[in-house]
């Protein structure tokens, strides 16, 4: 059986204490531990710290948002996975469509990262999505299908399945706008049959693949109870204590 996950991508947000608070508060919030998995991506200085906070929390783990696609040398600014993994970190974003978009990040760089990753014990969550014109052209299932070819379908079927994928339309990331949960569950259904045939169908029962995408507290209920979608990547609504244990509550659907 798949794992249920909410993690909780905090992006360029949040000093030291204003993290830290955050944390507590969720936590404080969960006598028992949540019914999926819960992770906090949270930016490289925070990580030490918040990873201190979720050490003794069974249900809570901590992400990194980013690595670097190389091992170790002269990248002044950049981290490594043998830092990432140094300091507690035990999953990893990788090609979020930010990164994408704005650091122009390559099929064969994200590969590299995610064999990094695997290599070193971390989990990656490898983001795929569209853009809105390539749905408006109907081609969103052909153009995130090449992002899984490019920079996951090198790896064995050991490792794939230590991989969480994250389906995020890029048309609906800090927009407010939201795939319904029709037309999540056909993209979620569609990248598990691509995986059904690159592997096996056993091994795509066993991938979870994460909405990211505006979710909220609001429409989490009705993404969750989807078939194929196993939980989400939250960027803004991770943000608020009471709206991010809200959606941590909605895996109970």
């Amino acid at each position: 059986m798949r794992p249920f996950i909410v993690a909780g991508n905090w992006k360029m947000n949040k000093t030291l204490e204003e993290g830290k608070a955050l944390v507590r508060e969720v936590l404080a919030r969960f006598d028992q531990p949540p019914y999926g998995l819960v992770v906090f991506a949270v930016p490289f200085p925070l990580l030490q710290a918040v990873g201190a906070l979720l050490s003794e929390r069974p249900g809570f783990s901590l992400a990194a948002q980013n690595c670097h696609h190389e091992e170790k040398g002269a990248y002044t600014g950049e981290v490594s996975v043998d830092m990432l993994a140094s300091v507690g970190a035990k999953y990893v974003i990788i090609g979020h469509s930010e990164r994408r978009q704005y650091f122009r990040e390559s099929h064969e760089q994200l590969a590299r990262k995610v064999n990094l990753a695997l290599s070193r014990g971390l989990t990656p969550i490898f983001c795929c999505g569209e853009p809105l014109s390539v749905r408006e052209r109907n081609n969103h299932v052909s153009y995130v299908a090449r992002q899984l070819r490019a920079s996951l379908f090198h790896l064995s079927e050991a490792d794939m399945c230590r991989v969480v994928i994250a389906y995020e339309p890029v048309w609906a990331i800090g927009t407010g706008k939201t795939a319904t949960a029709d037309q999540a569950q056909e993209m979620h259904a569609a990248l598990r049959t691509l995986l059904a045939r690159r592997y096996s169908p056993n091994t795509a029962q066993l991938i979870p693949i994460l909405y990211g995408g505006s979710c909220n507290a609001q429409n989490a209920p009705d993404l969750f109870q989807q078939p194929d979608v196993d939980g989400g990547l939250i960027g803004g609504a991770s943000l608020k204590a009471e709206e991010f244990s809200a959606i941590i509550r909605a895996m109970r659907f």
